[in-house]
C-alpha cells in the first residue's frame, strides 16, 4: 500500500503503479510554483531494449527535464481564465498541473499511457482540478483535439521527423487565435523547427532564451511562440 497523501479514489491507481515503478515523491519546480511530483524513481530503469526496437520508444516521460521548467516560466505570463490548454507529451505532469493550477481547463497527452496516469495522480495529491489524459501517437493524431486556446511542448524534437511531425500537431490544434509555445534544450535537431513550423501553416512569432537551474546545473532553454499563418487550421 503507497504511504502518498493522495484522496482515497487515487490511492488504487497509486497502489497500481507503485506495483510496477519504483516511485518517488518530493517538490519539483520553478521556485514559488514548485508542485508535490510522483513520479518514476529512475528513467534508466525503464529502458526497454524490445520497445526501443519497435518504434525507438525511450522512457523520457518519467523526469521533469529542463525545458518543462522553461515552459513552465513562460506559462507563468499567461492567466487561465478557463481557456483550454492541450499538452503534447505530458510527461509526468508539472507544466500540466502547473497549468491547472493557473485556472486552464488541461488536456495531457503522451505516448505513454502511464504518463496521463501520472499527470492525473499529481494533478489529485496537489489539490488540483484533474487534466483529461490522453495517449496519442503523433503519426496518428486524434481528429478531435481541434481548437484550443493553448497548445504547449517541452523537449519532444529529439528525432529529425519530430520536427513536422510536431509542427503539424501543433497546427491543427490550436484555434484561429491560439497561442503555441515551446521549448527545447537548444538540440542541433531543433534548428529545422522554424522552417517545419512555416511548411505546416505556422509562424514563429517570437523566440527567444530562458534560463533555468536544476539540480545546481544552469541551463538555457530556446522558447518558440507560434501562430496559425492563417485563419483556418492545417489538416493533419
Amino acid at each position: 500500500m503507497t504511504n502518498f497523501a493522495l484522496p482515497p479514489d487515487w490511492r488504487t491507481l497509486a497502489d497500481q503503479l507503485a506495483a510496477k515503478y519504483r516511485l518517488v515523491k518530493g517538490p519539483l519546480g520553478l521556485p514559488g510554483w514548485e508542485l508535490e511530483i510522483l513520479r518514476p524513481a529512475s528513467v534508466d530503469d525503464l529502458i526497454s531494449e524490445e520497445e526501443f526496437n519497435q518504434d525507438g520508444r525511450l522512457p523520457y516521460w518519467a523526469d521533469v527535464w529542463p525545458s518543462a521548467l522553461g515552459l513552465a516560466k513562460r506559462l507563468l505570463r499567461e492567466a487561465g481564465d478557463g481557456r483550454t490548454l492541450l499538452e503534447l507529451g505530458c510527461a509526468v505532469g508539472y507544466t500540466a498541473c502547473l497549468a491547472a493550477r493557473l485556472g486552464f481547463r488541461v488536456t495531457a497527452t503522451d505516448y505513454y499511457a502511464d504518463a496521463g496516469k501520472f499527470v492525473q495522480l499529481n494533478a489529485a495529491l496537489n489539490g488540483l482540478p484533474i487534466p483529461t489524459e490522453r495517449m496519442v501517437d503523433w503519426r496518428d493524431y486524434p481528429a478531435d483535439l481541434r481548437g484550443f486556446d493553448m497548445v504547449i511542448a517541452s523537449d519532444v524534437l529529439y528525432e529529425k521527423p519530430y520536427c513536422d511531425l510536431v509542427a503539424n500537431c501543433f497546427a491543427f490544434s490550436l484555434a484561429p487565435h491560439g497561442l503555441g509555445l515551446l521549448t527545447d534544450p537548444q538540440r542541433i535537431l531543433a534548428a529545422d523547427f522554424p522552417a517545419a513550423a512555416a511548411r505546416n501553416g505556422l509562424i514563429v512569432t517570437r523566440r527567444e532564451e530562458i534560463r533555468v537551474e536544476k539540480e545546481g546545473r544552469r541551463q538555457v532553454i530556446d522558447l518558440f511562440e507560434l501562430r496559425l499563418a492563417n485563419s483556418e487550421n492545417s489538416s493533419i
